[in-house]
């Protein structure tokens, strides 16, 4: 008989203390580089030491690139990038097999070049201007964490993330990314136009360039590994997981447990996939806040983040110009009100 996976030991106080503490360093100078986005760069952070993949969407000139930059730098990974167009092939990320040159062992024998796909980090900008067959093989990396070439199968480093670009308002020459492979992404985070204030300090810190540039790497790759271990020994009661998997099938609009407003609004609710985030993301957070349980509040907190890509209005809600972060909002709020 197959039990239940073992439960991590539980996290001492001073553990827990020092989680926090390296969080709040790395936020610290994150939101220093990348200024006026804090609420963003929570949100990245938490996706990427939860170990998932991030889509950031925003409109051209935010800075979207600089902040992943900056979390190579602070995290003392290697980064790639990958500038997607309609006519960029599998093979340009994933790599290819290739003859070896004259005067190297085994020459004139195929031997597999690794693309830039082999990085801890994949920055992959303007993702929608990829074709789906240049998607799909993504979607191989991001999911089982390995490229497959010539029959082959190459694992990824780890840790490995890939963090995704797209520009809301492109829509000539686009791809829209398919339900499948939004699914594979941890969180979609939105990146806000910046305040009044945030723009004025803007021009402070990065007139004469870019200081994501100069940020030191603030964790050892030992530590990096443990801050991404810790999370699984956080405490998620049975309560917490029960209000969760409320809200999630509160997103299906043919479910009895369905909120009036997803029945109204929503053609497809969450899958089980963002079940797994909510609770994964919630114990990075819980400890992010120097607690080593996941409480209801943390659910809350990531609900946006974690379901908007991965629910779909209907047709007459599009129409209607409705949006989806709206919808949500009303779910949720429907769901703390029942529980």
């Amino acid at each position: 008989m197959t039990g239940a996976p073992d439960q991590a030991a539980p996290l001492s106080a001073a553990e827990v203390a020092a989680y926090r503490d390296d969080v709040a360093r790395l936020e610290r100078a994150l939101s220093g580089a990348i200024v006026g986005q804090a609420a963003l760069v929570r949100e990245l952070l938490t996706a990427l030491l939860a170990g998932g993949h991030v889509l950031l969407e925003g409109l051209p000139g935010l800075g979207k690139t600089h902040l992943v930059k900056g979390v190579a730098r602070v995290l003392g990974q290697p980064l790639a990038r990958v500038q997607c167009t309609p006519d960029l092939l599998p093979a340009d990320i994933t790599g290819s097999e290739l003859l070896a040159p004259d005067g190297v062992p085994g020459a004139h024998e195929l031997v597999f070049r690794p693309g830039p796909i082999f990085a801890s980090l994949v920055l992959v900008d303007e993702i929608n201007r990829a074709t789906a067959r240049t998607q799909a093989a993504l979607l191989e990396a991001m999911q089982e964490r390995q490229v497959t070439a010539g029959g082959r199968a190459h694992p990824l480093p780890a840790p490995f993330w890939v963090i995704a670009t797209q520009n809301p308002i492109e829509v000539e020459g686009t791809y829209p990314l398919p339900e499948a492979q939004l699914d594979r992404f941890f969180f979609k985070c939105v990146v806000p136009y910046p305040s009044h204030a945030a723009l004025r300090d803007i021009v402070d810190v990065s007139l004469d360039g870019e200081p994501a540039d100069r940020l030191p790497a603030l964790v050892s790759p030992a530590r990096l590994a443990a801050l991404l271990e810790a999370p699984r020994a956080v405490v998620v009661a049975d309560a917490v997981k029960a209000a969760a998997v409320r809200l999630v099938l509160a997103t299906q609009p043919d479910r009895p447990e369905a909120s009036a407003t997803a029945r109204e609004h929503l053609r497809y609710g969450a899958s089980p996939r963002a079940l797994q985030t909510l609770l994964r993301a919630g114990r990075v957070r819980a400890l992010a806040d120097g607690r080593g349980h996941v409480a209801v509040e943390d659910l809350r907190a990531l609900a946006l983040p974690a379901l908007r890509h991965r629910v779909l209005l209907s047709l007459e809600s599009e129409v209607a110009g409705v949006r989806v972060d709206d919808v949500l909002a009303r779910i949720v709020d429907e769901w703390t009100a029942t529980g």
